[in-house]
């Protein structure tokens, strides 16, 4: 049995070698596909445009003869070639979609042996290829450090997102849970604040089942309606909304009103009785039986706050300790939604309260928005770096500022 690499080990710049396989190869196979130090391996592509090309440099990381799979290319590096450079090259040509651009396929895409092998590329002399490759080994890890950084503070962003809307409706949630069965995470309330039964302050709308057999023969209206991709955690997605054509009495019962509150029936666990608003964005829309509408009693619920608690350690906790989890995924059901326990200021404070969540949040909004532009800015500048040196258009000796030596 031979260790070998698949398309699956290879990821841009960089082997995945957690989980590598091995099977029989005879001899004369092992002599054919095996690798040795400074080749590069490129995807031939597993589908999608953007996997054409993806590309690293095999450096001996695993002992013994380790062969490679079809589905990868092999560059091996021609004296006067530099095995390190040849994979930054095969980076820039996977970045800048050279290898795309030579991609056959409609629906399933791949590139041959035979189009890279006709690429042209100029390569320095050897020297100035090493100089390069550690030139692009050093600048490159301080742009890595940086993106490490910046999504370091995107996942802090969210965590503070997570803990503001917590602690401002529930206050003590992180701090001093009170552990009263059964809702151990809970802190003890104010008397002015009571831990009130959802249905007691909302009705439920149960949405319609999508019916192939239903007959349309007769007084049948066609709305759009919401599935449960529509509803995320703080919006409505409406990129793509299908229609529906059913009995006008049906969409009666299932149509959404401005200011329900939509909660996800099914799916991944920690999406569980996710809430949002419906502020009418579509008119006479309907919605997936997997979708309910909660219709708040706005004499004492705020739909907003109805949403936001549903963001909450509280509401997390709830809906994940009260849904059905199978292998994949995970339920609940409108008894256990209207089972909710909320704790219900006045409408006076609840409005507040809603204010003041949407004022942090909208800060951590303009911040993230800000990290995730210098992400792209650094994606560009990482990649246009590569393109760059490769293709001789800096001189790596100065760019940085002071001269390399790596002889």
């Amino acid at each position: 049995m031979v260790r070998y690499l698949r398309a699956a080990n290879v990821k841009d710049g960089a082997l995945d070698l957690n989980d590598v396989q091995s099977m029989n190869f005879t001899p004369s196979e092992q002599v054919t596909f095996s690798l040795r130090a400074g080749d590069v391996l490129v995807s031939e592509g597993s589908g999608s445009l953007k996997s054409v090309g993806a590309a690293a440099v095999w450096r001996g990381e695993l002992e013994g003869t380790v062969c490679f799979q079809n589905t990868l290319l092999r560059l091996r590096p021609r004296p006067g070639t530099d095995g390190e450079f040849l994979g930054w090259w095969a980076r820039s040509a996977f970045g800048s979609g050279i290898f795309a651009s030579i991609a056959s396929g409609a629906n399933i895409y791949h590139v041959s042996a035979e189009r890279v092998r006709a690429l042209s590329a100029h390569f320095p002399p050897l020297d100035e290829q090493r100089r390069i490759a550690t030139f692009l080994d050093v600048e490159t890890a301080r742009i890595d450090c940086l993106t490490v950084a910046r999504q370091r503070q995107l996942t802090t962003l969210q965590e503070r997102a997570y803990a503001t809307v917590s602690e401002t409706l529930v206050p003590g949630t992180l701090g001093a849970p009170a552990q009263v069965w059964p809702w151990v995470w809970l802190p003890d309330t104010p008397p002015e604040v009571p831990l009130v039964r959802l249905g007691y302050v909302c009705q439920l709308q149960t949405g319609l089942t999508v019916d192939g057999k239903r007959d349309i023969s007769g007084d049948v209206v066609t709305r759009p309606y919401l599935r449960v991709a529509n509803v995320q955690a703080d919006h409505v997605a409406l990129e793509s909304v299908t229609e529906i054509t059913v009995p006008r009495e049906i969409a009666a019962r299932s149509t959404l009103l401005p200011d329900d509150v939509l909660m996800t029936e099914g799916g991944d666990l920690d999406k569980l009785g996710r809430g949002t608003v419906w502020h009418g964005e579509l008119p006479g829309c309907l919605h997936q039986n997997h979708v309910f509408a909660l219709r708040p009693d706005h004499d004492r619920l705020e739909g907003e706050y109805l949403a936001l608690m549903t963001q909450t350690v509280h509401g997390r906790c709830y809906f994940e300790s009260t849904g059905t989890k199978t292998t994949n995924l995970a339920s609940t059901n409108s008894s256990k939604i209207l089972s909710f326990p909320i704790p219900l200021p006045s409408v006076e404070r609840q409005r507040a309260l809603v204010r003041e969540v949407q004022q942090n949040l909208d800060a951590v909004r303009q911040a993230k928005v800000a990290l995730n532009r210098q992400l792209a800015l650094l994606a560009e500048r990482r990649q246009s770096l590569i393109t760059a040196a490769v293709t001789s258009q800096i001189d790596v000796s100065t760019a940085s500022g002071r001269g390399v030596d790596v002889l």
